[in-house]
């Protein structure tokens, strides 16, 4: 074999590797070695692979000030309080908390990013579920499918929209020109298929008395941290200044505000990040660096030009129909480096990168290994005691995801020949 196809073997290895986690071993050390393997067999040059980590700056940068807020919100109370407050709101009535729940799960995504709502909220409801006597697991499911459902309503709702759109990042009014109606449209399918899906699941009646659980004083400062953080972001995406430092920088603040307001240590929140992401993040950025060098970037972006041409009205949707079932086969980060570069080689028109992203956020919904935000989903209910197996996913999935993929990219369409 030519050293290019070697080289697509050892990425479409390594890319099954980091989803499948052969002997359990976790994703990042997947992605690093087959990266550093790369250079190693002297398939991608060393300076080629560090320009490709050096693609993702901007993103390791927002991801680190994302989880680092996240958990000073989880570590202060602040994703307890709100689950208790929705539990107490659905004031006995099963179906009401699976409302509040879901209302909850996009505002922490829409606001936070969908790994907030996967990794710090999926607790938080869990615990709720337990207080009030429901069974939790139709509860739990509103997590993961709100994750990726709302997560293309702020660029700051999913690192894959960092991810797709890079420098081609739209001002804010632009983005929600683009996608406020698009999410309304995910949103309310995901809702109202995902309730139907699971209406003999869902208890009538629940406990009505949930105990009060108050913010503390760091918990207010937490909230009120995380409240300035995103009116921070917002402002930046509204000015299109990268999000990346702000982000940490903003985390960075929370923190200190809490060392010196409650005494909190920093160690403690510091050290509870998941912060192998980033090498997960670094080495599919090599991964795609060296599908680029070896043409599979510009197949890609040929058949995205010649597709264009052959269904002008039309191939926005079926892109994001494609890439929606793609990300279930290798992921959606991958998907969306890969489908970015491609989009950046086409010089594709914003219209097209949006249907793109579309498929990359919500296409995830149809199996559990789809998005970075439902594995670590399903990490959070392992460590809860509860097991959720893929075909268990994706019968629901399968229900929930293609009316709502559907309807978003209709929706999309319909925006679009109104602009016209």
């Amino acid at each position: 074999m030519s050293a290019t196809h070697w080289t697509w073997l050892l990425i479409a290895v390594a890319t099954s590797a980091v989803i499948l986690r052969p002997w359990r071993l976790p994703e990042a050390l997947w992605a690093v070695a087959g990266a550093l393997a790369l250079v190693v067999l002297q398939l991608l040059a060393p300076a080629q692979a560090w320009a490709g980590v050096r693609r993702g700056d901007d993103v390791y940068l927002f991801l680190a000030g994302m989880m680092l807020l996240s958990e000073l919100a989880r570590r202060e109370g602040v994703f307890d309080w709100l689950a208790a407050l929705a539990a107490r709101r659905a004031a006995g009535s099963g179906q009401r908390l699976f409302g509040w729940v879901y209302a909850v799960g996009t505002l922490v995504t829409v606001f936070l990013s969908n790994d907030a709502t996967a990794v710090v909220l999926t607790p938080a409801v869990f615990a709720v579920a337990r207080v009030v006597g429901a069974a939790p697991l139709p509860y739990l499911f509103v997590c993961a499918f709100i994750a990726n459902a709302a997560s293309f309503v702020l660029p700051i709702s999913n690192p894959a929209n960092l991810v797709l759109w890079g420098r081609h990042m739209p001002s804010l009014a632009q983005w929600l020109a683009l996608f406020a109606l698009p999410s309304v449209a995910s949103i309310g399918v995901t809702y109202a298929v995902l309730r139907w899906a699971l209406r003999h699941d869902i208890p009538l009646q629940i406990a009505a008395r949930v105990p009060a659980q108050p913010l503390t004083a760091g918990g207010r400062l937490a909230a009120g941290g995380l409240a300035a953080s995103v009116l921070v972001l917002v402002v930046c995406a509204w000015l299109r200044v990268p999000l990346g430092w702000p982000t940490l920088g903003a985390a960075l603040l929370t923190l200190g505000l809490l060392r010196l307001g409650c005494g909190r240590a920093p160690w403690g929140p510091l050290r509870a990040v998941s912060w192998s992401v980033l090498p997960l993040v670094a080495g599919l950025f090599v991964f795609v660096q060296a599908l680029e060098l070896t043409g599979v970037v510009g197949l890609l972006a040929a058949a995205l030009q010649r597709a264009t041409l052959l269904w002008p009205h039309s191939a926005g949707t079926v892109l994001g129909a494609v890439l929606g079932l793609a990300t279930n086969l290798v992921n959606n980060l991958p998907a969306g480096l890969l489908a970015g570069a491609a989009l950046d080689a086409a010089d594709a028109a914003p219209a097209l990168r949006a249907a793109a992203l579309i498929g990359v956020d919500l296409g995830p919904n149809l199996s559990v290994t789809g998005s970075l935000a439902t594995i670590l989903w399903l990490a959070a209910l392992r460590r809860e005691g509860v097991s959720v197996g893929s075909w268990q996913f994706l019968k629901l999935g399968a229900l929930v995801m293609p009316p709502a993929l559907l309807a978003a990219l209709g929706t999309l369409q319909l925006v679009q020949w109104l602009w016209v």
